[in-house]
Protein backbone atom coordinates (compact mmCIF):
# COMPACT_ATOMS: atom_id res chain seq x y z
CA UNK A 1 0.00 0.00 0.00
CA UNK A 2 1.60 3.58 -1.10
CA UNK A 3 2.27 5.63 1.93
CA UNK A 4 1.91 9.03 1.65
CA UNK A 5 5.45 10.34 1.60
CA UNK A 6 6.57 7.84 -0.07
CA UNK A 7 10.11 8.55 -0.94
CA UNK A 8 10.25 12.20 -0.33
CA UNK A 9 13.45 13.14 1.32
CA UNK A 10 13.47 15.02 4.16
CA UNK A 11 16.31 16.72 6.52
CA UNK A 12 16.12 16.65 10.19
CA UNK A 13 18.02 18.38 12.35
CA UNK A 14 18.66 17.38 15.94
CA UNK A 15 18.43 14.01 16.96
CA UNK A 16 16.70 14.66 20.62
CA UNK A 17 13.31 13.77 21.31
CA UNK A 18 11.56 16.31 18.84
CA UNK A 19 13.96 15.04 15.82
CA UNK A 20 14.11 11.33 16.17
CA UNK A 21 9.89 11.61 16.77
CA UNK A 22 9.83 13.26 13.70
CA UNK A 23 11.82 10.87 11.94
CA UNK A 24 9.69 7.80 13.46
CA UNK A 25 6.56 9.63 12.47
CA UNK A 26 8.21 10.40 8.74
CA UNK A 27 9.40 7.26 8.08
CA UNK A 28 6.33 5.63 8.86
CA UNK A 29 4.78 7.64 6.18
CA UNK A 30 7.21 7.01 3.98
CA UNK A 31 9.74 9.83 3.66
CA UNK A 32 13.38 9.46 3.47
CA UNK A 33 14.44 10.77 6.15
CA UNK A 34 18.41 12.17 7.04
CA UNK A 35 19.15 13.48 10.42
CA UNK A 36 21.69 15.70 11.44
CA UNK A 37 23.06 15.67 15.12
CA UNK A 38 25.85 17.89 15.99
CA UNK A 39 26.89 16.02 19.03
CA UNK A 40 29.08 12.51 18.56
CA UNK A 41 26.07 10.36 19.51
CA UNK A 42 22.68 9.64 20.72
CA UNK A 43 22.06 11.93 23.82
CA UNK A 44 25.70 13.87 24.20
CA UNK A 45 24.00 17.43 23.15
CA UNK A 46 20.03 16.98 24.17
CA UNK A 47 17.99 17.71 27.05
CA UNK A 48 16.00 15.12 26.54
CA UNK A 49 18.76 12.84 27.92
CA UNK A 50 18.41 14.30 31.29
CA UNK A 51 14.27 13.67 31.37
CA UNK A 52 12.10 11.78 33.24
CA UNK A 53 10.37 10.21 30.76
CA UNK A 54 6.76 9.99 31.94
CA UNK A 55 3.96 9.67 29.91
CA UNK A 56 1.45 11.03 32.56
CA UNK A 57 -1.24 13.34 30.77
CA UNK A 58 -3.49 13.24 33.62
CA UNK A 59 -1.03 14.13 36.27
CA UNK A 60 0.11 16.95 34.07
CA UNK A 61 -3.72 18.45 34.40
CA UNK A 62 -2.43 19.81 37.81
CA UNK A 63 -0.24 23.05 36.69
CA UNK A 64 -0.60 22.92 32.17
CA UNK A 65 -2.88 24.01 30.03
CA UNK A 66 -5.69 21.36 29.14
CA UNK A 67 -4.05 20.68 25.90
CA UNK A 68 -1.34 19.10 27.20
CA UNK A 69 -3.48 16.31 28.60
CA UNK A 70 -5.63 16.15 25.21
CA UNK A 71 -2.39 15.66 23.11
CA UNK A 72 -0.35 14.06 25.77
CA UNK A 73 -3.15 10.92 25.46
CA UNK A 74 -1.43 9.62 22.05
CA UNK A 75 1.90 9.33 23.97
CA UNK A 76 0.38 6.13 25.82
CA UNK A 77 -0.19 4.55 22.67
CA UNK A 78 2.73 6.40 20.36
CA UNK A 79 5.60 5.17 21.91
CA UNK A 80 4.96 1.98 23.07
CA UNK A 81 4.18 0.89 19.46
CA UNK A 82 7.52 2.67 18.85
CA UNK A 83 10.46 1.52 21.11
CA UNK A 84 10.30 -1.41 23.73
CA UNK A 85 11.27 0.97 26.58
CA UNK A 86 7.56 1.80 28.01
CA UNK A 87 6.30 1.00 31.27
CA UNK A 88 2.52 0.46 31.37
CA UNK A 89 2.04 0.47 35.26
CA UNK A 90 0.39 4.03 36.08
CA UNK A 91 1.52 6.98 38.26
CA UNK A 92 1.33 6.87 42.11
CA UNK A 93 0.92 10.57 44.25
CA UNK A 94 1.37 10.51 47.64
CA UNK A 95 1.92 13.51 50.11
CA UNK A 96 3.02 13.68 53.80
CA UNK A 97 0.55 13.92 55.97
CA UNK A 98 0.86 17.94 56.80
CA UNK A 99 1.15 18.47 53.15
CA UNK A 100 -2.21 16.25 52.71
CA UNK A 101 -4.14 19.55 51.17
CA UNK A 102 -2.13 19.00 48.58
CA UNK A 103 -3.19 16.39 47.43
CA UNK A 104 -7.02 17.17 48.03
CA UNK A 105 -6.07 20.40 45.39
CA UNK A 106 -4.68 17.86 42.94
CA UNK A 107 -7.83 15.79 43.01
CA UNK A 108 -9.83 18.00 42.14
CA UNK A 109 -7.63 19.45 39.41
CA UNK A 110 -7.13 16.04 37.60
CA UNK A 111 -9.16 13.35 36.52
CA UNK A 112 -8.73 9.43 35.89
CA UNK A 113 -7.10 8.82 39.58
CA UNK A 114 -8.86 6.55 42.43
CA UNK A 115 -7.92 7.26 46.15
CA UNK A 116 -5.85 4.28 47.71
CA UNK A 117 -5.28 4.00 51.34
CA UNK A 118 -2.30 2.86 53.60
CA UNK A 119 -3.15 -0.66 51.96
CA UNK A 120 -3.59 0.45 48.34
CA UNK A 121 -0.69 2.10 48.41
CA UNK A 122 1.24 -1.30 50.06
CA UNK A 123 -0.12 -3.34 47.43
CA UNK A 124 1.45 -0.69 44.56
CA UNK A 125 4.57 -0.07 46.57
CA UNK A 126 5.25 -2.64 49.34
CA UNK A 127 8.74 -1.10 49.92
CA UNK A 128 6.86 2.08 50.87
CA UNK A 129 4.68 0.31 53.38
CA UNK A 130 3.53 2.25 56.50
CA UNK A 131 4.99 5.53 55.33
CA UNK A 132 2.12 7.20 53.91
CA UNK A 133 -1.50 6.94 54.82
CA UNK A 134 -3.37 8.02 51.40
CA UNK A 135 -2.30 8.68 47.79
CA UNK A 136 -4.16 9.38 44.16
CA UNK A 137 -3.49 6.17 41.82
CA UNK A 138 -2.90 7.01 37.69
CA UNK A 139 -3.75 3.60 36.57
CA UNK A 140 -3.77 4.74 32.64
CA UNK A 141 -0.14 6.63 32.28
CA UNK A 142 3.50 5.31 31.57
CA UNK A 143 6.56 5.76 31.79
CA UNK A 144 9.87 5.22 29.85
CA UNK A 145 13.75 4.99 29.89
CA UNK A 146 14.39 8.14 27.89
CA UNK A 147 18.05 6.97 27.23
CA UNK A 148 16.86 3.73 25.75
CA UNK A 149 13.88 4.90 23.78
CA UNK A 150 16.16 7.45 22.16
CA UNK A 151 18.61 4.78 21.35
CA UNK A 152 15.51 2.81 20.27
CA UNK A 153 14.18 5.53 17.93
CA UNK A 154 17.20 6.28 16.17
CA UNK A 155 17.78 1.77 15.41
CA UNK A 156 14.45 2.13 14.28
CA UNK A 157 14.57 5.21 12.04
CA UNK A 158 17.79 3.49 10.51
CA UNK A 159 16.27 0.21 10.09
CA UNK A 160 13.96 2.41 8.12
CA UNK A 161 16.49 3.03 5.67
CA UNK A 162 17.31 6.32 7.60
CA UNK A 163 20.56 7.65 8.14
CA UNK A 164 21.78 9.69 11.22
CA UNK A 165 24.63 11.60 10.42
CA UNK A 166 27.04 13.25 13.65
CA UNK A 167 29.18 15.96 14.02
CA UNK A 168 27.06 17.61 11.42
CA UNK A 169 26.45 21.13 12.56
CA UNK A 170 24.17 22.37 9.92
CA UNK A 171 21.51 25.05 9.70
CA UNK A 172 17.87 25.13 8.04
CA UNK A 173 19.66 27.33 5.21
CA UNK A 174 22.45 24.49 4.12
CA UNK A 175 19.48 22.44 2.45
CA UNK A 176 18.34 23.03 -1.03
CA UNK A 177 15.30 21.79 -2.70
CA UNK A 178 14.25 19.70 -0.12
CA UNK A 179 11.60 20.11 2.76
CA UNK A 180 14.05 20.44 6.57
CA UNK A 181 12.81 19.88 10.23
CA UNK A 182 14.58 21.94 12.35
CA UNK A 183 14.48 20.41 15.44
CA UNK A 184 17.85 22.07 17.00
CA UNK A 185 16.12 23.52 20.27
CA UNK A 186 17.71 26.61 21.96
CA UNK A 187 20.21 26.68 18.67
CA UNK A 188 17.60 27.82 16.69
CA UNK A 189 16.64 31.13 18.82
CA UNK A 190 18.44 33.34 16.22
CA UNK A 191 15.47 32.25 14.21
CA UNK A 192 12.72 31.75 17.05
CA UNK A 193 13.27 35.23 18.99
CA UNK A 194 10.63 34.37 21.78
CA UNK A 195 12.64 30.91 22.35
CA UNK A 196 13.65 30.78 25.71
CA UNK A 197 15.69 28.24 28.19
CA UNK A 198 14.14 26.21 31.20
CA UNK A 199 16.81 24.82 33.38
CA UNK A 200 16.13 21.44 35.09
CA UNK A 201 18.57 19.43 37.37
CA UNK A 202 18.36 16.11 38.55
CA UNK A 203 19.52 13.19 40.65
CA UNK A 204 19.83 9.30 39.66
CA UNK A 205 20.32 6.86 42.71
CA UNK A 206 20.78 3.29 43.03
CA UNK A 207 19.43 1.87 46.05
CA UNK A 208 19.42 -1.86 47.77
CA UNK A 209 16.65 -0.87 49.78
CA UNK A 210 14.00 0.42 48.05
CA UNK A 211 12.74 -0.07 44.92
CA UNK A 212 9.53 1.39 42.81
CA UNK A 213 7.88 0.13 40.30
CA UNK A 214 6.34 2.81 38.67
CA UNK A 215 6.73 6.85 38.97
CA UNK A 216 5.99 8.27 42.33
CA UNK A 217 5.11 11.79 43.01
CA UNK A 218 5.52 13.04 46.24
CA UNK A 219 3.73 16.43 46.65
CA UNK A 220 5.05 20.05 48.48
CA UNK A 221 4.07 22.92 48.13
CA UNK A 222 7.26 24.11 47.53
CA UNK A 223 9.27 21.55 45.88
CA UNK A 224 7.73 18.79 43.99
CA UNK A 225 9.52 16.00 42.93
CA UNK A 226 8.98 13.00 41.15
CA UNK A 227 10.82 9.61 41.75
CA UNK A 228 11.15 7.28 38.39
CA UNK A 229 12.33 3.95 38.55
CA UNK A 230 14.91 2.45 35.94
CA UNK A 231 16.71 -0.50 35.21
CA UNK A 232 19.57 -2.49 37.85
CA UNK A 233 17.95 -0.76 40.98
CA UNK A 234 18.51 3.26 39.21
CA UNK A 235 15.77 5.61 40.92
CA UNK A 236 16.02 9.15 38.67
CA UNK A 237 15.05 11.94 41.46
CA UNK A 238 13.99 15.01 39.50
CA UNK A 239 13.24 17.75 38.46
CA UNK A 240 14.13 21.34 39.43
CA UNK A 241 12.40 24.42 36.83
CA UNK A 242 14.67 27.09 36.73
CA UNK A 243 13.70 29.93 34.33
CA UNK A 244 17.84 30.22 32.75
CA UNK A 245 19.07 29.40 29.75
CA UNK A 246 22.33 28.51 31.89
CA UNK A 247 23.30 24.59 31.43
CA UNK A 248 26.28 24.75 34.15
CA UNK A 249 26.44 21.49 36.51
CA UNK A 250 23.56 21.01 39.19
CA UNK A 251 24.11 23.19 42.05
CA UNK A 252 24.30 22.47 45.79
CA UNK A 253 20.90 23.76 46.53
CA UNK A 254 19.29 21.91 43.75
CA UNK A 255 20.87 18.71 44.83
CA UNK A 256 20.07 18.85 48.55
CA UNK A 257 16.24 20.19 47.44
CA UNK A 258 16.53 16.74 45.27
CA UNK A 259 18.19 14.14 48.10
CA UNK A 260 15.66 15.95 50.67
CA UNK A 261 12.56 14.93 48.48
CA UNK A 262 14.21 11.74 48.10
CA UNK A 263 14.90 10.89 51.95
CA UNK A 264 10.92 12.05 52.83
CA UNK A 265 10.25 9.26 50.42
CA UNK A 266 12.15 6.68 52.37
CA UNK A 267 14.68 7.35 54.61
CA UNK A 268 16.27 4.37 53.66
CA UNK A 269 17.17 6.33 50.71
CA UNK A 270 20.01 8.27 52.36
CA UNK A 271 22.49 4.84 52.04
CA UNK A 272 21.61 5.24 47.81
CA UNK A 273 24.81 5.41 46.14
CA UNK A 274 24.68 8.89 43.59
CA UNK A 275 25.11 7.50 40.28
CA UNK A 276 24.78 10.84 38.51
CA UNK A 277 23.65 14.27 38.90
CA UNK A 278 22.72 16.11 35.74
CA UNK A 279 20.83 19.02 34.56
CA UNK A 280 19.60 20.15 30.55
CA UNK A 281 18.04 23.01 29.60
CA UNK A 282 14.64 22.85 27.92
CA UNK A 283 13.48 24.92 25.05
CA UNK A 284 9.92 26.63 26.07
CA UNK A 285 8.02 29.53 24.31
CA UNK A 286 6.02 31.89 26.40
CA UNK A 287 3.21 29.96 26.26
CA UNK A 288 4.73 26.81 27.45
CA UNK A 289 3.46 24.50 24.08
CA UNK A 290 5.69 23.35 21.46
CA UNK A 291 4.78 24.81 18.48
CA UNK A 292 5.49 23.51 14.20
CA UNK A 293 6.58 27.15 12.74
CA UNK A 294 6.97 27.09 9.07
CA UNK A 295 8.93 29.24 7.23
CA UNK A 296 9.09 28.45 3.20
CA UNK A 297 10.77 24.54 3.04
CA UNK A 298 11.49 25.05 6.67
CA UNK A 299 9.17 24.00 9.83
CA UNK A 300 10.56 24.11 13.13
CA UNK A 301 9.70 21.77 15.82
CA UNK A 302 10.43 23.52 19.57
CA UNK A 303 9.30 24.30 22.45
CA UNK A 304 8.73 20.95 24.08
CA UNK A 305 9.26 22.46 27.34
CA UNK A 306 8.96 19.58 30.25
CA UNK A 307 6.99 17.53 28.28
CA UNK A 308 9.20 16.11 25.33
CA UNK A 309 8.29 12.15 25.65
CA UNK A 310 4.52 13.18 26.29
CA UNK A 311 3.74 16.10 23.61
CA UNK A 312 5.97 14.98 21.19
CA UNK A 313 4.31 12.32 19.21
CA UNK A 314 0.68 14.68 18.78
CA UNK A 315 2.97 17.58 17.17
CA UNK A 316 5.58 14.79 15.14
CA UNK A 317 1.75 13.68 13.92
CA UNK A 318 0.79 16.83 12.77
CA UNK A 319 3.90 17.42 11.13
CA UNK A 320 3.47 14.07 9.07
CA UNK A 321 0.07 15.83 8.04
CA UNK A 322 0.92 18.87 6.71
CA UNK A 323 4.13 17.62 4.89
CA UNK A 324 1.77 14.90 3.24
CA UNK A 325 -1.07 17.99 2.37
CA UNK A 326 1.73 19.40 0.69
CA UNK A 327 3.78 16.44 -1.24
CA UNK A 328 -0.26 15.77 -2.07
CA UNK A 329 -0.39 19.67 -3.65
CA UNK A 330 3.17 19.26 -5.65
CA UNK A 331 2.17 16.15 -7.08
Amino acid sequence: MSRPLEGMPVAIIGAGVAGLSAGLALSARGARVSIYERAPAIGRDACSWMAGGMLAPFCEMDGAEPVVCERGRLALTWWPAKVPAVTQAGTLVLALPRDGAELERMAMRTRDHAWVDGEGITALEPDLAGRFRRGLWFANEAHLDPRKALLAAAAAIERDGGRIEYDGDVRPDDFDGVPVVDCRGLAACDDLPDLRGVRGEMVILRSRDVRLSRPVRLLHPRTPVYIVPRDDGLLMVGATTVESPDGHPVTVRSAVELLNAAYALHPALADAEIVELGAGVRPAFPDNLPRLVERGRVTAFNGLYRHGFLLSPWYAERLGDRLSARYAEAA
